[in-house]
């Protein structure tokens, strides 16, 4: 019986030894299993940050901007793939400026691809790389930079920009006023001074942009700065292109006050205003549309900037073109891009719905190409 009690207490013992030893191999398990836990997370959270960081993959975008490009000419093939619409976001996501912003101006580049097959709007969305579209590209050939100019839309900033990238002033700030848009001394020659040749290899090579902005409310700024405040250096638009517009719109005859923007609008809706636009030659710059100024439909941009997201859009510009390192845009002052409605409402009041129609249907090709809602509240 000694024996048994003996052998019990032994075997208890190596029991209670097992048990332990057992205990402490599940704790050495767990203690394993956490540190692995914590290592793949660790080698995830690089990863993550490699790819948003890396730019490398950043620029990969810059396939993407390519592959969604305006076309060089309408025509495409029937079976042409198209980007998912997962790929068009409507606005900003919390998920980061470097993989957002790319996605929202390959948004706007395949607006415009799309607008521009769209036969029922050819007439309005297409024009020829005419000697006068030409005539509004500048060109920095140092840093490879195509630039549209499109009056009102703070086009004046931009022209800065590439006067000191073109190296004939050192900073913005010593640019004085009178000469950035004066051709013979700003330094910024215009793509119609070149070859056929010349032409054709910087359309196809350089880095492409311009700026767009409310079609109407560009109207309105034209309007103002040409005809209401009329700068002592341009006394024709108050002198000569008023009196043309006065004499050929106004519908009472024996209103003696300048010229309106009543008459103006009329002008501008009219079918047949072509005949008064060869009379005032480029004066009409500031308010024909984008399509007759840049040719989305024919040219292939590389990015195109909103007036009204320029805080954004300008950085963006700067740094897709690479010389966000030598030059900065000026300093937007605070709420002076922002869409203003009332503005366009007062502006507006008191025209005649047919008027404000036919300037619509005008002016249609350039709401729709760069995604601008339809003024229903004017129209209807």
């Amino acid at each position: 019986m000694g024996f048994h009690m003996l052998e019990s207490i032994q075997y208890k013992g190596r029991s209670a030894e097992w048990l332990a030893f057992d205990n402490m191999h599940h704790q050495w398990l767990l203690l394993a299993a956490c540190f692995w836990v914590i290592f793949m997370f660790m080698v995830a959270s690089k990863f993550i940050t490699l790819t948003f960081k890396d730019p490398d993959v950043y620029s990969a975008k810059q396939e993407l901007l390519f592959l969604t490009a305006v076309p060089e000419d309408a025509a495409r093939s029937p079976g042409e793939t198209h980007f998912a619409k997962e790929l068009k976001p409507t606005g900003k996501m919390p998920l980061g400026d470097q993989l957002v912003q790319p996605l929202v101006y390959m948004q706007r580049l395949e607006l415009i691809r799309n607008v521009c097959r769209e036969e029922a709007l050819r007439s309005l969305s297409h024009t020829a790389i005419s000697k006068f579209v030409l005539d509004r590209i500048f060109v920095c050939d140092k840093h490879r930079i195509l630039f549209c100019q499109t009056p009102k839309v703070g086009n004046t900033q931009w022209k800065k920009v590439l006067i000191v990238l073109n190296g004939a002033f050192p900073s913005i700030e010593e640019i004085p006023e009178n000469v950035v848009h004066d051709h013979e001394k700003n330094g910024l020659p215009r793509l119609s001074s070149f070859s056929n040749e010349e032409i054709q290899m910087r359309l196809k090579t350089y880095f492409k942009f311009f700026i767009v902005r409310d079609p109407f409310e560009r109207l309105i700024s034209a309007f103002k700065d040409k005809f209401v405040h009329n700068p002592r250096f341009e006394p024709w638009y108050r002198h000569e292109i008023a009196p043309g517009i006065i004499r050929k719109y106004r519908r009472n005859r024996t209103e003696t006050r300048g010229i309106q923007f009543e008459d103006f609008v009329r002008y501008l809706g009219d079918p047949n205003h072509r005949w008064l636009d060869l009379q005032f030659g480029d004066h009409i710059i500031h308010w024909v549309t984008y399509v007759e100024l840049c040719a989305p439909c024919e040219i292939r941009y590389s990015v195109i900037g909103h007036h009204e997201t320029l805080e954004e859009d300008a950085p963006y510009i700067l740094k897709e073109a690479g010389i966000d390192h030598l030059v900065s845009y000026p300093t937007i002052p605070p709420g002076i891009t922002v869409y203003n409605k009332t503005k366009v409402e007062h502006y507006f009041l008191g025209i005649s719905k047919r008027d404000i129609r036919r300037l619509y249907a005008r002016f249609e090709g350039d709401f729709k190409l760069f995604g601008y809602q339809k003024p229903d509240f004017l129209l209807n």
